[in-house]
This record gives structure tokens, sequence and C-alpha cells, in this order.
């Protein structure tokens, strides 16, 4: 998994953090979440603010 599956990283983090409120999560937070999933090895130099908000929105929308 790479920082660009955002619906898949969305998916996962909806299975790993069932209770959390996406909106509420910080971006150095949801960046090291994100990394410590199964099968997630990208390079963090990929990973900016745009990312993380794509990730953020399909996770909202996910938990939806």
């Amino acid at each position: 998994m790479q920082w660009t599956d955002v619906n898949r990283i969305a998916e996962e983090l909806v299975d790993t953090h069932p209770d959390v409120d996406p909106l509420k999560v910080n971006f150095v937070d949801l960046m090291n979440w994100v990394k410590a999933l199964p099968g997630f090895a990208d390079d963090d130099k990929r990973c900016g603010e745009k990312v993380l908000e794509a990730i953020q929105a399909a996770w909202i929308e996910e938990r939806e």
C-alpha cells in the first residue's frame, strides 16, 4: 500500500480506529497511523498536506 491508495487507507483506518473522529486527528498522527498500517510501504517524502487531506476526506466518507 502506498500514499496514493487513499481509499484503501481510509478503509484500513476505519477498521483500525473505529471510534476516532477523522476531523479531530492532526496530520502528524494521521501520517504515523497510516505508516503503521499493515502492508503500508512508501516513502515519507511522497506524503504531504494534500495527500493527508485526501486520506482524511476518504476516511470521513468511509465512516458514513
